[in-house]
């Protein structure tokens, strides 16, 4: 586990493709539990250790997730993320092909399918259908790949993978969602790479960024930029 940030009210660490955020029916451990295991023996706190899930990442992907470690944070932190106030996440995606404009704003409709856990686009007259909104821009293209910045305005269910998908470029190793093939790892190259908010104590400006996954398509395609 690497820790990106952390002080007396949150905490940022970087997850791998490999983790998952909160326990499921998996079984297996969740990082929810091994930062409360970091902070319980760096600080040598006593008893249970508070730590709030302010918000999720899928299980393939990679990137900044932040926890809160007070309440006050949590309750602060919840609502900036329900009302995408005061914070701002942005993502890189190492995607299938070119898109064919280098920049743009797609507006969808997306249903989730709670059976299949995957989303799909939809007239927006459907029932359950919810608008989703994200901006993108190519930052480099390679001879296969092309590594996109995504910022989004609304945080659907598997919002980037559906919507990039639909414009014919699907997440590398995203087999839901039309990739060729899988990656190595299981994982998928979408990387939550920085996360902007007002600290919900504080009031400071805060900018978390998570360095790219250990992979060499990942070094070759960011490694002019960062």
């Amino acid at each position: 586990m690497t820790v990106l940030y952390e002080d007396n009210h949150i905490i940022a660490v970087n997850k791998t493709c490999n983790e998952i955020v909160q326990g499921d029916k998996t079984g297996d451990t969740p990082l929810s539990e091994t930062v409360k295991a970091y902070i319980k023996e760096k600080y040598n706190k006593p008893g249970e250790v508070f730590l709030g899930v302010t918000h999720r990442l899928d299980r393939p992907t990679s990137g900044v997730v932040l926890f809160a470690r007070t309440s006050k944070a949590l309750t602060r932190l919840n609502e900036m993320f329900k009302s995408h106030e005061q914070i701002k996440k942005t993502y890189w995606a190492i995607v299938q092909g070119v898109p064919k404009q280098p920049e743009a704003r797609l507006e969808n409709w997306l249903i989730r399918n709670e059976k299949q856990n995957k989303s799909y686009i939809a007239k927006p007259d459907a029932k359950d259908a919810k608008k989703a909104i994200l901006n993108y821009r190519t930052i480099i293209r390679g001879e296969k790949y092309t590594l996109l910045e995504v910022d989004l305005e609304t945080g659907r269910h598997h919002q980037i993978r559906c919507q990039l998908a639909a414009i014919g470029c699907p997440v590398k190793g995203d087999l839901k969602y039309g990739a060729k093939r899988s990656n190595p790892d299981g994982g998928i190259c979408l990387h939550a790479r920085q996360i902007e908010f007002i600290h919900p104590v504080s009031k400071q400006e805060i900018c978390i960024t998570a360095p790219v996954p250990d992979d060499s398509l990942w070094r070759q395609l960011s490694a002019s930029i960062q």
